[in-house]
């Protein structure tokens, strides 16, 4: 048995779920502040951080008010395609399959048609998220309330197999049914939190190498997420996944095709204040062993931060020429704080404990911009 599964046994045993060393309560709060839902529960002041353990119960009082509410005010109907053989035409003639059968002969003709239809893959998507969300919260009235809408959905016609997350994303909202998105969005939040739980049971965790990469991506949403909800109140724009353009004098013909953009994984304006802190995070320890010393920053990172800061000078942005930048990684436990100032910009390399309590993440997130 690897020192890894020993230590999933193990906190599994004393009733904490964790992945790797994380507490998956942590990651269900991260699920939230990357999450739509995270604005509406700031906006109605209810604290999260308070009780991380109750993350699955309010996203489930969540989805349900909005199914219900849904379903008084009836739910979106949508086209499907059918193939059908039919005894009068419906749409197109499938021609090849009408000759093949000889269908007219017996006064038949096959049809490809569009089916207006309850059973869309948003619906199915929605009934099938009540059914995950209801196994991850304690058994009881919640629970009970769940399997009752889903099976509701069934009985009106909602029956088919759970879609991909390919046929949701694609799914677009138009005015008549945007009342839907409230919903569905509350749908994505419930079946990321079934994710590490892997909806078979309330302790049965996935392993940490199999769930790194969607670590990773949950962890720079959920804080560009919490950034965006939390400063934008206070003055600050918050800008996640923006490109930042080299300033080129000259160039070669094929340059375009072989010069890499820079991507920041957040940008943080405070115009009135004359700020700006450039966001990096990373997954992974922020020091790391040396040539000449036991731990050492990484100085690929410290390279590719000072390209960020520098880079934007002296094209007419007053708030590049002193922007900072923040390098921050989780940690679990060992916490780190440090700052330089390099040419005008400080830079400053930090950790967040995802090992810690809810309150103390949220405090650690505010206190590295200070």
């Amino acid at each position: 048995m690897t020192l890894a599964a020993a230590n999933l046994i193990s906190d599994a045993h004393e009733g904490i779920g964790r992945i790797g060393r994380i507490p998956v309560r942590n990651l269900w709060l991260l699920m939230l502040y990357a999450s739509d839902l995270f604005r509406d529960l700031e906006k109605a002041k209810v604290a999260v951080e308070d009780n991380p353990d109750d993350i699955p119960n309010l996203v489930a009082e969540m989805l349900c008010r909005r199914v219900e509410r849904r379903i008084q005010r009836n739910l979106s109907y949508g086209y499907q395609s059918r193939e059908a053989v039919l005894g009068r035409v419906r749409g197109r003639i499938d021609l090849l399959n009408t000759e093949r059968h000889r269908l007219l002969d017996r006064g038949k003709v096959a049809c490809r048609f569009h089916e207006l239809t309850i059973d869309t893959a948003r619906n199915r998507y929605v009934r099938t998220a009540l059914e995950e969300i209801s196994k991850i919260v304690p058994q009881g009235t919640l629970a009970h309330r769940c399997r009752s809408l889903a099976a509701s959905l069934r009985r009106m016609g909602v029956t088919g197999e759970r879609p991909n997350r390919g046929e949701v994303s694609i799914d677009r909202f138009g005015r008549h049914d945007a009342d839907d998105q409230p919903m569905v969005a509350a749908a994505h939040l419930a079946f990321n939190l079934a994710l590490p739980t892997e909806a078979a049971g309330a302790k049965q965790l996935s392993l940490p190498d199999r769930e790194i990469t969607w670590i990773r991506k949950l962890y720079e949403k959920g804080i560009a997420g919490f950034y965006d909800v939390v400063l934008s109140k206070n003055g600050w724009r918050v800008d996640a996944g923006k490109t930042i353009g080299w300033q080129i004098e000259s160039k070669s013909l094929g340059i375009d095709k072989i010069l890499p953009s820079m991507r920041t994984d957040i940008i943080l304006d405070h115009s009135d204040a004359g700020r700006r802190i450039v966001i990096d995070t990373k997954f992974n320890s922020v020091v790391t062993r040396g040539w000449y010393r036991e731990e050492t920053l990484r100085s690929g990172y410290i390279y590719q931060i000072y390209a960020y800061l520098r880079s934007q000078e002296g094209n007419g942005d007053l708030l590049a020429e002193n922007a900072s930048g923040l390098l921050l990684h989780p940690s679990v436990g060992d916490m780190v704080n440090e700052a330089v100032v390099i040419q005008n910009h400080e830079i400053r390399f930090a950790t967040v404990d995802l090992g810690g309590t809810a309150k103390e993440i949220r405090e650690q997130l505010l206190q590295v911009l200070e």
